[in-house]
């Protein structure tokens, strides 16, 4: 199982830096680059025009060697079936920014419904498919609530929060990107635990396509992941809590993306209170970055809160 899994993560990250530059290239001559905030850090500015929707590298890194080493259980189609489907949402918004030139993108209604569309299938499909049953654990209380039909909407409120706490953590080089390598590595151990192969394999192709990715996006980025591959990353988590029963268990797992989208919620409600701001700027990294903390160390500093944050996960189960 472990030589499977491992031979996953390298064939993912090896097709993942096979692709890029051929990808580069030719989202460079679609002139799919970035557009950067004027109001945001002004070291940011430099970064204007970097191609995006570069999240189908790992995608492609992760599809493949999931779909040549994992057996083709539910489970794996499920996992599928979330990362692509919430890829497919952010390509469309991308799509439509970068390449049609519409400032807007898809509507806000646009893009949550399709997300929530997508999040109830998934949630039926781990219920009904995989047999995963309606009950909800909270660990070291050991409490166990049955949900019944109330399970599925949970299950898409978790997706979708998961597709959205990852996009708002995507805003640094590597952040995103690095911060998920170490989350799938934790979910790689409670797959290896739970004695599943397809979560193994699937867990450590997510990895590898992470570290493949970071090899042309960490700082300077020469591609950027966009909403394409945020939203797929954010699928992938979710559908692995669902799966394995760890959605009470994931805002610990997942500790980065809590901060971060705790961090625009407080600004948000604290400028409406008092018309001022609570952090120099959101989510969470910008305001280390106006600290004065240069680029790369305030994505190590993340990377190694989330190292933390999956061990204390992991401590819990």
């Amino acid at each position: 199982m472990l030589q499977a899994g491992l031979l996953a993560l390298a064939l993912a990250a090896g097709t993942t830096l096979i692709v890029g530059w051929p990808g580069i290239i030719l989202l460079t001559r679609l002139r799919a680059g970035q557009n950067v905030r004027s109001d945001g850090p002004r070291s940011h500015l430099a970064k204007a025009g970097t191609p995006t929707m570069g999240g189908l590298l790992f995608l492609i890194g992760t599809s493949v060697a999931t779909l040549l080493l994992a057996p083709p259980t539910p489970e794996i189609w499920i996992l599928l079936l979330a990362t692509w489907g919430f890829a497919l949402i952010g390509f469309a918004d991308d799509f439509l920014k970068v390449v049609l030139r519409r400032p807007l993108g898809l509507l806000a209604r646009q893009k949550l419904g399709g997300q929530i569309i997508l999040g109830l299938a998934v949630g039926a499909s781990v219920v009904f498919l995989a047999g995963r049953g309606t009950d909800l654990t909270v660990p070291v209380l050991g409490w166990q609530w049955h949900l019944g039909w109330l399970y599925i909407p949970f299950a898409c409120l978790l997706m979708v929060a998961a597709g959205n706490a990852v996009n708002l953590t995507d805003g640094l080089d590597g952040l995103a990107a690095g911060v998920t390598f170490w989350v799938a590595l934790a979910y790689f151990l409670i797959g290896l635990f739970l004695d599943k192969i397809d979560l193994v394999i699937f867990t450590l192709a997510l990895a590898g396509g992470c570290a493949g990715f970071l090899v042309y996006n960490f700082h300077p980025a020469r591609i950027f992941m966009g909403d394409t591959g945020s939203l797929a990353l954010g699928g992938a988590i979710g559908a692995l809590a669902l799966l394995t029963r760890t959605e009470m268990v994931l805002p610990l797992l997942g500790g980065i993306y809590v901060l971060e989208t705790l961090s625009v919620i407080i600004q948000v409600v604290f400028f409406r209170l008092t018309g001022r701001r609570f952090f120099r700027m959101s989510p969470l990294h910008h305001h280390f970055e106006l600290l004065g903390w240069p680029e790369t160390r305030v994505v190590f500093f993340f990377w190694f809160l989330a190292i933390i944050f999956a061990v204390l996960g992991l401590s819990l189960i």
